[in-house]
């Protein structure tokens, strides 16, 4: 079962009144790059979060925020105030009142109005307690984004064998195809003699050897059966559960390579129609791979 690049995933969990949530999305990349999202509280735990997506992820740009809550009536929000800024008030205020004799008393009040007076401390947590919570919050979100690159890949799976009939269904009418090839050089090329020259009489072995030599430059066999032999690999690489992008990816290369070479070679208007469809098909098939863990 292949799995696509690009899902989505979402988890919660709840450990000692505290709530962990996390969201991971993953897009296409062509290697493993994973991006982590943390409060400054858990930021002693980045490298095994990275290692723990990197155990469930080949390919792709992976980007996952976490997000911790406290719950319960009793929640500590960690309020503080500014007092460097609380002290710089009062000195202008001290300075107000020496200059220019304002003696009124100032309410706190009025003070926990001024901008960035009182400022949120962010609440200590303990690294050991809340490991368990990262982790299984973490695994329910892989889970969730595993569950959707399963689904797009199978999608994506059947476009596959789909496009692969269609190539081996091209190769069939290029295979076919071939052995006209000669037949019909060698009745061009014995009609042109004729035409050339009436009353001379036509040398059959020479005929036979220029016909040989370009049964041997036009023969493509070996390609084709190249060719069956990378698509059978191909539909090979769809049932493993390894990330299979970058083979795929290569085994598309060397099929496109033998169809280049077949058009090249056959000199036929059919034969190199049906290379044209088949390159088509091999295009939208790379285009499918980018997907593709």
């Amino acid at each position: 079962m292949i799995r696509s690049m690009t899902a989505y995933g979402h988890g919660e969990y709840e450990l000692n009144k505290t709530r962990f949530s996390a969201e991971i999305k993953s897009l296409n990349n062509r290697y493993r790059d994973i991006i982590i999202r943390l409060p400054v509280t858990l930021q002693g735990l980045e490298d095994e979060i990275r290692t723990q997506i990197s155990s469930r992820v080949g390919r792709g740009r992976i980007e996952i925020t976490l997000q911790v809550e406290k719950k319960g009536d009793d929640m500590d929000y960690g309020l503080e105030i500014n007092l460097p800024l609380l002290r710089s008030y009062m000195r202008i205020f001290r300075q107000m009142g020496d200059e220019f004799g304002i003696d009124e008393k100032i309410r706190p009040d009025f003070l926990c109005q001024m901008r960035d007076m009182i400022i949120m401390k962010p609440e200590e947590i303990n690294l050991n307690e809340s490991r368990e919570g990262v982790h299984q919050v973490i695994g329910l979100a892989l889970d969730s984004m595993d569950a959707m690159r399963s689904r797009e890949g199978s999608a994506i799976e059947e476009d596959f064998l789909k496009r692969l009939d269609l190539i081996e269904r091209y190769l069939d009418e290029i295979e076919k195809r071939s052995p006209r090839v000669v037949e019909d050089y060698k009745e061009k090329l014995k009609q042109r003699i004729e035409n050339i020259a009436d009353d001379i009489k036509i040398d059959e072995g020479r005929l036979a050897q220029e016909v040989a030599i370009f049964a041997g430059r036009c023969d493509i066999t070996e390609e084709i059966v190249r060719a069956r032999s990378h698509l059978a690999q191909f539909r090979k690489y769809l049932s493993m559960g390894d990330p299979i992008g970058r083979r795929l990816d290569f085994l598309i290369q060397e099929i496109n390579r033998e169809i280049n070479t077949i058009s090249a070679k056959a000199s036929d208007s059919s034969i190199s129609a049906n290379a044209v469809e088949v390159k088509a098909e091999l295009e939208k098939l790379r285009e499918q791979i980018q997907n593709v863990e």
